[in-house]
C-alpha cells in the first residue's frame, strides 16, 4: 500500500506500528524518497482490512490525499512489524 499527501514527519510510521501491534498485523512501513509512505501488511484477513482502513487516514497529524493498494496472496514472510529507514 502507498499513501500520499502530508504523510512524512507526522509520526505516520510510528503510529502505524502501534496500530499494527494492537491488531496483530506483521510487515513493515517506510518513507519513500518521493514523500510517500509504503506499507506492507500481512496477517489475519480482518486485521489487515482494519489496518488498511486506518492507513487510508493515518494519524490525526497526517493528511492523506490519495492511496494505492495492491493485494497479493499470503506468503507468511513476516514475523513482526517494523519501521524501515531508507
Amino acid at each position: 500500500m502507498r499513501v500520499y499527501g502530508r504523510v512524512q514527519g507526522v509520526f505516520f510510521r510510528q503510529s502505524a506500528a502501534i496500530v499494527a501491534e494492537k491488531l496483530g498485523v506483521f510487515g513493515y512501513i517506510q518513507n519513500l524518497e518521493d514523500g510517500s509512505v509504503e506499507a506492507v501488511y500481512e496477517g489475519e484477513e480482518e486485521a489487515v482490512k482494519r489496518m488498511v482502513e486506518w492507513t487510508k487516514k493515518g494519524p490525526s497529524t497526517a493528511k492523506v490525499t490519495s492511496y494505492s493498494i495492491t493485494y497479493e496472496p499470503y506468503k507468511g514472510e513476516f514475523k513482526s512489524f517494523e519501521i524501515r529507514y531508507f
